[in-house]
């Protein structure tokens, strides 16, 4: 059985966002083929809780590989969608600090049913479990019209830039190595000294 709806579908209209794409830009930091939401239409300051949507279009950078001549929206890319959703909402409303936001884990994440071309994609995201400017949980749902397509619980940990080594990626296109799935800090090229990223590391921010 799906989780009960985290909101109504009265509580919002899709016709007059609150945050437009260019209102959006002002607070996420992904752009071009990774902006996965389209406008902001409810929030809820009490109970901390957010709905946008995502117009699922023939341009999605997706379409042509997942699948050939059946487009059919990842999973990932739904999760995608509520973790720029909830990350939103944690910094504009400065639950967490931190210059971007990165996932820290998920939980429950079911697949309810498909996202083609041409739906929008509903998503609602409220807060679960809060530790101040270290992790934020939030559980999140997704809809194509009044379906439920997803649902789940992700947590959100801040990144701070000034506490990364600056490093030219693309001079190691073949030798990065993750040594040590258990912190971010152990994710560089072969042979790179280890960089200070980020000041709480992911292990340290789950447990």
């Amino acid at each position: 059985m799906p989780p009960q709806t985290l909101y109504e579908f009265g509580t919002f209209d899709e016709s007059r966002p609150i945050f437009t794409l260019n209102e959006i830009r002002k607070t996420n930091p992904q752009r071009f083929e990774m902006e996965q939401l389209t406008a902001i239409v409810y929030v809820d300051r009490v109970e901390h809780g957010i709905i946008g949507y995502k117009d699922i279009t023939a341009n999605e950078f997706w379409v042509r590989g997942h699948m050939p001549e059946y487009p059919l929206m990842p999973g990932v890319i739904l999760c995608e969608c509520a973790a720029q959703l909830a990350g939103f909402y944690a910094r504009k409303y400065e639950l967490l600090a931190g210059d971007f936001l990165g996932f820290g884990g998920m939980e429950d994440v079911r697949f309810r049913g498909p996202v083609y071309i041409g739906d929008r994609l509903i998503i609602m995201a409220k807060l679960h479990r809060l530790r101040a400017n270290q992790r934020a949980e939030f559980n999140f749902q997704g809809f194509v019209k009044d379906k439920m397509v997803f649902s789940g619980r992700q947590i959100g940990v801040p990144i701070h830039t000034d506490k990364v080594e600056t490093v030219d990626w693309l001079r190691f296109p073949r030798s990065a190595v993750i040594s040590n799935l258990g912190s971010l800090s152990d994710i560089r090229p072969a042979g790179m000294k280890r960089s200070r990223f980020p000041a709480v590391t992911f292990a340290e921010a789950c447990s």
